[in-house]
């Protein structure tokens, strides 16, 4: 049966979907997370609605940049889902190393880029695939809060080692991790604050990973939150995690 333009005017619209980088900005927006360009430079010192949450993370970068800088030697430094760079800039300040900070959220790559202009530090906007580094070697990358953006863990770390030189370390750091009870949980509770805020789309790109994917890797944790001393006295509610090549 052929379908006039009536039959055509009642069949409903399709909306196409919007993309994980319209989405995470869109929601990042509605949480009140973009920053001004101000705001960005005081990172992670500012009075801000999520003033709790930074005070972790500078504890959490503190730990990092230390334990880089024993190193004493040349590094070059990868930061996979570096967002609006304040981390990457952080580790710029590192004595001998070079910088990249990778994201595609191509809104705070740019900001990212005005603000942060240094010779040893650089900004790139793309994905992280098997072909972004193709004739690239790093000695570190650092995934921080940004491995639950990535469905597999075994998949990314494969990814990352596979541009990592021999010696090299992942660090893994601001990711919470979940038995497999906790993770059923949380996903329901990540559904539901999506749906609460307008974007339910959301909930399918963030996951919920186990420290048990870490099996098959050569890993150490640097910072364990459940051990009985950092439950008492440090209170900072994330694993750093360490792989070495």
């Amino acid at each position: 049966m052929n379908l006039t333009v009536k039959d055509i005017a009642k069949k409903p619209v399709q909306t196409p979907k919007p993309d994980f980088e319209d989405l995470y900005i869109a929601v990042r927006q509605q949480e009140k997370r973009v920053y001004t360009d101000e705001q960005l430079q005081l990172l992670p010192d500012i009075d801000h609605l999520y003033y709790d949450e930074w005070k972790i993370r500078k504890r959490s970068s503190g730990r990092l940049t230390a334990y880089l800088e024993k190193k004493r030697k040349h590094l070059k430094i990868l930061e996979v889902g570096c967002g609006n760079g304040w981390l990457s800039a952080k580790l710029s300040n590192i004595p001998n190393t070079r910088v990249t900070g990778l994201d595609i959220n191509e809104i705070e790559i740019e900001q990212a880029k005005r603000v942060f202009k240094k010779d040893n530090l650089e900004f790139i906007y793309d994905s992280f695939t098997d072909s972004t580094f193709d004739n690239e070697k790093f000695d570190v990358i650092v995934f921080a809060a940004s491995l639950q953006y990535f469905p597999s863990v075994i998949n990314v770390l494969k990814q990352a080692l596979a541009i990592l030189r021999y010696g090299g370390e992942v660090h893994i750091v601001d990711t919470p991790f979940y038995t497999p009870v906790e993770a059923e949980k949380a996903n329901a509770r990540s559904c539901g604050y999506y749906a609460a805020l307008g974007f339910p789309e959301m909930a399918a790109h963030y996951f919920h990973h186990s420290t048990s994917e870490f099996w098959g890797f050569k890993y150490e944790l640097l910072f364990n939150p459940s051990n009985p001393f950092n439950r008492l006295f440090k209170k900072d509610p994330f694993y750093w995690v360490m792989i070495r090549k």
